[in-house]
This record gives structure tokens, sequence and C-alpha cells, in this order.
């Protein structure tokens, strides 16, 4: 009977930035351990536009991911057992899955592809000035007041204009945070994405390893009165499932291997999701393992 055929061993390091722009996705920006970029390549990505409502699609986004970082890794040479590290870069941008991770429209069309409300829609200005007028203490931490481009506002649009797309949805994301989901399965929200956009109070977060019994703001990253007040009280359910919980600065998960299927599988690292222009360098302060297989990829990328 011959012997099984002893993987081979990778001869070099490669780490792997994914940037998604409002655009297209800069996948694919390959570099050796010494900081050489190895290969890139870019992948367009659809926008819908409809007076200050602007709309793109995350199974789409996906895809051109996909592309990007096959043509990438083709153009360098680069298999994916040489992989070693992956870091997710995106878009403010606000997603909304269901409970299998399909998508649910954010869209007045009612196109199911549309799940994502671009970082720079305007839809929600006057449910902006409406948290704003609400005086609360979260608001400090934001500056005095939160933009139509930040998450609150968006959702309370969202639970305002469509019902049943706020019924259905499971999780609401940043787009940076649903590629580390996507990749991954794991939905741990990062410490970045949900301060910048979501009125997570970060340093009461950090407090929380002295003060785990303390109840009140300045403990707590969530802060529930704030999310009563505007009228988003229901996301307090489930300890903030829907929004994000756990946050961490770092985390370490496994992807269910039979999730991936019978092929060959390489397990690589994927850093914390950041917003865009703040790209982490990719294997540094890794959080995450992730399947190639996720991508499509039999064997490697």
């Amino acid at each position: 009977m011959a012997a099984a055929a002893v993987p081979a061993v990778p001869t070099r390091s490669v780490l792997l930035g994914v940037d998604v722009g409002t655009g297209s996705a800069r996948a694919g920006r390959l570099f050796d351990e010494d900081g050489k970029l190895l290969g890139s390549a870019s992948s367009p990505i659809q926008i819908w536009k409809d007076g200050d409502c602007i709309e793109q699609s995350s199974t789409d986004i996906w895809l051109a991911i996909c592309a990007a970082v096959k043509a990438a890794c083709s153009l360098a040479n680069v298999a994916g057992e040489e992989v070693a590290g992956l870091g997710f870069a995106a878009t403010c941008s606000l997603v909304a899955v269901d409970a299998d991770g399909s998508p649910v429209t954010v869209s007045l069309s009612g196109d199911s592809r549309r799940n994502i409300i671009v970082w720079m829609d305007h839809r929600a200005v006057k449910q902006a000035e409406k948290i704003n007028s609400s005086s609360s203490p979260v608001l400090q931490y934001c500056g005095g007041s939160l933009s139509p481009e930040m998450q609150p506002p968006k959702l309370l649009w969202v639970k305002e204009n469509l019902q049943e797309s706020w019924t259905m949805a499971f999780r609401w994301m940043d787009l940076s945070d649903w590629l580390a989901y996507r990749a991954t399965g794991d939905d741990t929200r990062s410490l970045c994405t949900t301060v910048c956009k979501w009125t997570y109070l970060g340093h009461a977060h950090m407090q929380q390893v002295d003060e785990k019994d303390s109840r009140n703001m300045e403990a707590c990253g969530w802060d529930d009165d704030f999310w009563e007040e505007i009228g988003l009280g229901d996301l307090i359910d489930g300890h903030h499932a829907k929004i994000g919980i756990p946050i961490r600065v770092t985390q370490l998960v496994r992807v269910n291997a039979e999730k991936c299927g019978p092929s060959k599988r390489h397990m690589i690292p994927v850093s914390n999701p950041t917003t865009d222009d703040i790209l982490n360098l990719p294997g540094v302060g890794c959080c995450m393992v992730v399947s190639t297989l996720r991508f499509g990829f039999h064997g490697g990328f």
C-alpha cells in the first residue's frame, strides 16, 4: 500500500492585504517578510446610486475579492500554502444579513442583492439630527454629534422605512467586520470599527479588564440608555448580539473544517479588521484563522 503523500513545507511566507474601497476590491497586495511588494490586483465592484441612497452588494464584493486575490497570486507566482497572514480593511459601510448569513435588502427597491448602505450614503440626515438633539453623553466621544454617515442614523432609517428588513436582519456589521465573518464564520467585531462608527465606548471597553463588576457607562462599551433614547432599544436584546458582541482588540478562532468541504485545507491567520486607511500589517496581532477554501480555492489560493 502506497504511503500517503507528505504536504510540502512552504519555502517562504507571504503576507496578503485585502482593501475594499468604494469602487473596487483592491485585494491581493502580496508582500514578503521584508515588506517587498510581490504582486497586486484589483477587481471592480458594483454600486447603485439613487439620490441620497447609495448601495452595494456583499455577495458582489466577496466575488471581487476572490477574483483579485487569485489574479494577484497568479501574477506573483504565489501558492496558497505560502500565504502566512491575511489583513482586511474596508470602507465604513453598513452590511445587513439574516441568521443564515444571506443578504437582507436595505434598498427601497426591494432588491435583495443590495444589502449594504455605502459609507457616503446620506439618506439618514433627519435621523442624525434626531439623534444629535438627544444630547446623550455618548455624543461627547463622537465630536459632539453624529454624521449621517455613521451607523446609528442609518440603522434608525432602516427601522423607520424598511420594517420587513429590520425584522429579518440578524446581524448588522461594518463591512470590514463582515469580511472577517465571511472568511472565518466568526462574527466577533473589531474595536476599531465599533468605536469609529457605532458609538461603542472603547475607553470603557479597556476598563472592563479591571472593572468587570462595574455597570456604569464608563465601564460598559455599549450604552443602553443611548440606544433606548434614540429609538433603537431593540438592538440591546441578546446582549447587543445584532450590532456586536463580543468585541475584541484581538481574538483567535478556527473555521469548522466540515464547512469547508473535503478538499485540502490551508489555515492562515487573519489580522484584526479595520476601517479603510488603517489597514493592519497582515499577520501582525493575528486574531483569526481562515481556510483558503472559503475564497473558493481548492488546495490554496
